[in-house]
């Protein structure tokens, strides 16, 4: 899952249907185990590539589903 939120977050522009329904889909389920693969691979958290991609309400709802780092 952790691969999805990424495909969708870099390059050009933002693949906003993938990146909700990966963290929204995952949000309860393994969202801590999804962070941590997400930080080990690539260095970075979740919540740092969503708010550098992403905005306004949208950015707060995905960083409150994907929850404190």
């Amino acid at each position: 899952m952790f691969q999805v939120i990424r495909i969708s977050i870099v390059g050009l522009g933002t693949d906003e249907e993938s990146l909700t329904r990966a963290i929204v889909s995952r949000a309860e389920v393994d969202r801590k185990k999804v962070k941590e693969e997400y930080k080990a691979r690539y260095r970075k958290t979740v919540a740092s590539d969503v708010n550098g991609d992403t905005s306004g309400y949208y950015n707060g709802i995905l960083l409150t589903l994907v929850g404190p780092e």
